[in-house]
């Protein structure tokens, strides 16, 4: 199965997709970037290039790779066989992506991008696991979040919505799994939620 374009690029308009949610996740995807010092990164699927723009901002040069010509990526191709040479970018990124191709699709991708990648790969993905989000003020340490899973009994099942093919912690797919299988031959360097935005969990692995 190949990727397919799944929405218009009128999917991306400002009122409708970015959401002060999604802006929050922005500054993650900026911040883990830049902490890593690359000389140069491939953005898989960058949606309406917001984030390439703005990294922009802070000299990190970015690429895009889309298979949709609407989007006007810098490459155009395919997330399962990319037109690159082994090793070609510091670092290789997708956010709110993966979960856009079936399972072992998605996988497949990903080792794509791990085999693009010089050093790390980053991703984020969809954690449907319901959270309580908690905010404390601690004397002398200051201001502190914690995320509090709600319990539950089992997972609920996973049905597509057009743009889903599955997410993190929905049933079939544990997020024990989901490290077990991109973190195969990496080293998970960290993974978290966001704490306004949980429902987007970030990755970031080291060859």
């Amino acid at each position: 199965m190949s990727c397919k374009k799944q929405v218009e690029k009128a999917h991306y308009e400002f009122n409708s997709y970015m959401s002060k949610e999604r802006w929050i996740s922005v500054w993650h995807q900026l911040d883990e970037i830049q902490k890593l010092k690359p000389g140069n990164v491939l953005e898989v699927g960058p949606g309406p290039g917001l984030f390439k723009i703005i990294a922009a901002a802070f000299e990190i040069p970015i690429e895009t790779l889309d298979l949709d010509p609407d989007l006007k990526p810098d490459h155009l191709g395919s997330a399962t066989a990319m037109p690159f040479a082994d090793a070609t970018y510091d670092v290789v990124c997708a956010f709110q992506m993966l979960e856009h191709l079936p399972y072992d699709i998605s996988r497949q991708a990903f080792r794509e991008m791990v085999r693009v990648s010089r050093r790390h790969v980053v991703i984020s993905l969809p954690d449907a696991r319901t959270v309580w989000r908690y905010q404390a003020h601690v004397p002398k340490f200051g201001s502190r979040q914690f995320l509090l899973p709600r319990p539950q009994l089992r997972a609920h099942a996973h049905e597509f919505d057009g743009q889903h093919y599955w997410e993190i912690n929905k049933r079939g797919y544990p997020l024990t799994r989901v490290i077990a299988d991109f973190s195969s031959g990496l080293r998970l360097v960290k993974t978290y939620r966001v704490h306004e935005n949980p429902y987007h969990r970030f990755f970031v692995f080291e060859r």
